[in-house]
């Protein structure tokens, strides 16, 4: 058996690397997850977490392109029943050349090591049949999809599906010294790859069917991936207004697809900080609740390090075998963009009053990857002049790290009627505002140039059972703020209460 494995039994839980784990795992060899710990990392998701997927990340951070080699000759007992790219999916994300200039020939790189890594499986599958004797050619495509982050456009798409076909598997016929390239080489397999766009920024969000059309527009597909960002759009709107727009996207993502005849199969990128999605092995089943048309959930590095092992192959568990509601959600666009603005647009007055806090907390912020600048789509630009702030989880964790979660923010931008509203349209939302205030440490407006009636009407929608060790980990570091003393220590501290960096 050759080829992609059936689009129709989608992965369901997607391991990332995002960087949001307080706690440093057993097998990491020092704070930093990198390198050779990344392929164990990837192993550990597949085969004692219960994840089926793993996004292996090349979008702000370097990746390792040998990845399914290293997989299949280290853990071969393991991959011989299940299969890479089959039972256990690698997903490529790589830069977007429209957007990361100076990291555009990546992606180029990480396309032509597709067909290497086909190569490589198809020797580790045929070497196990010439070992057993019995059964079929088992070899399926390790790679056979390709994220592309921050999308704006359909054309940024079809430039990474056309570019694979065209110029990756293109060449085999290409004749070099009176042979092709095929003949010199080897055949270029898989002949097709399938593009994911991942979506980030409110306007192209609300485009995304839009986007979905100008991609499968010609091409011979039943099955489609679309990836929404949730840490992004918090960042840029606020964390209310990123699952309002996600919900309204979802509608017409929905519509797009039927009109398409095509299965639509949804990703959402929740971390499990509240302003982050507030996906944890606890909170399984609210965000169910609230995304039911989602096909495949990532779980981040806070969700898997920082939660006992059986919570977390539980919780696992749940989400794979969780039904899906596969129709548009009916929603009140209209309304629901109009709260979303609303909160979004207090949001953005918050903000640039709390950046110059974050960004001073942001240097005692620990890392757990080697990431880069994310120069992506962020909206202050266009909204409230030119703010710098650091990527969503650093900056998530500097407001925490002072009792001041950002979820709380925007919310002070509503009207009385638009509460009944997000009771409708996320059920589970005054759970997450409740899990996200019993972080919040009055101290915090001493620090933040923030009135105590910007975050009044967040906390009063809510009972609030405020969490005594991280109120004092605070105090630790708003103390430390002050007196130049150890900042980094409480910040720590503080994470580890919470059970999840930023």
């Amino acid at each position: 058996m050759t080829g992609a494995p059936d689009p129709h039994d989608p992965p369901r839980v997607m391991s990332t690397q995002h960087p949001d784990n307080a706690t440093v795992p057993f097998f990491a060899e020092g704070d930093v997850i990198e390198g050779e710990t990344e392929v164990r990392e990837a192993y550990y998701a597949y085969s004692h977490l219960g994840c089926d997927e793993q996004m292996w990340d090349f979008e702000g951070k370097e990746g390792d392109e040998y990845a399914v080699k290293k997989l299949l000759s280290r853990f071969d007992d393991y991959f011989a029943d299940e299969r890479l790219g089959a039972e256990n999916r690698l997903t490529l994300r790589g830069p977007n050349p429209d957007l990361e200039e100076s990291e555009a020939k990546i992606l180029l790189e990480i396309l032509e090591s597709i067909p290497r890594s086909y190569d490589a499986a198809e020797a580790f599958y045929r070497n196990l049949r010439n070992i057993d004797g019995e059964g079929e050619h088992r070899t399926v495509a390790p790679i056979h999809e390709v994220i592309v982050p921050m999308v704006t456009s359909a054309s940024q798409v079809n430039a990474v599906h056309d570019y694979y076909e065209d110029f990756v598997v293109g060449k085999a016929d290409r004749a070099i010294d009176g042979r092709t390239v095929a003949d010199w080489v080897g055949p270029f397999r898989p002949e097709e790859i399938a593009v994911i766009p991942l979506i980030e920024d409110r306007e192209y969000l609300l485009n995304a069917d839009e986007i979905l059309r100008g991609y499968l527009e010609g091409r011979d597909r039943d099955a489609q991936r679309v990836f929404l960002a949730r840490s992004d759009p918090a960042l840029n709107y606020g964390s209310l207004a990123a699952d309002l727009v996600n919900k309204v996207s979802l509608r017409r993502l929905y519509h797009a697809a039927a009109d398409l005849d095509v299965e639509l199969y949804p990703i959402l990128g929740a971390g499990p900080a509240p302003f982050r999605g507030g996906l944890t092995p606890d909170t399984v089943d609210r965000v169910l609740d609230t995304y039911p048309e989602v096909e495949t959930f990532t779980v981040q590095s806070g969700f898997k390090y920082d939660y006992p092992p059986q919570d977390v192959q539980a919780a696992i568990e749940r989400l794979r075998t969780a039904e899906r509601d596969r129709t548009a959600p009916e929603v009140d666009e209209s309304r629901l963009l109009a709260v979303a603005d609303r909160s979004a647009e207090r949001y953005s007055e918050q903000v640039s009053e709390v950046a110059p806090t974050v960004n001073r907390l942001a240097e005692y912020v620990p890392q757990r990857r080697d990431r880069k600048l994310h120069v992506g789509l962020f909206g202050y630009s266009r909204e409230v002049g030119e703010i710098e702030l650091p990527r969503a989880i650093t900056y998530t964790a500097a407001l925490y790290s002072i009792g001041f979660p950002p979820t709380l923010m925007g919310l002070a931008g509503l009207e009385a009627d638009d509460w009944a509203v997000v009771d409708d349209c996320l059920p589970g939302f005054r759970e997450l505002l409740a899990s996200a205030a019993r972080y919040y440490n009055p101290r915090s407006l001493s620090v933040l140039p923030l009135d105590e009636d910007e975050v009044r009407p967040a906390l009063d929608r809510v009972d609030v059972t405020p969490d005594p060790d991280h109120r004092a980990a605070t105090d630790e570091v708003i103390d430390a703020l002050d007196t130049g003393g150890d900042v980094r220590s409480g910040i720590v501290r503080a994470a580890r209460c919470r059970q999840f960096l930023g």
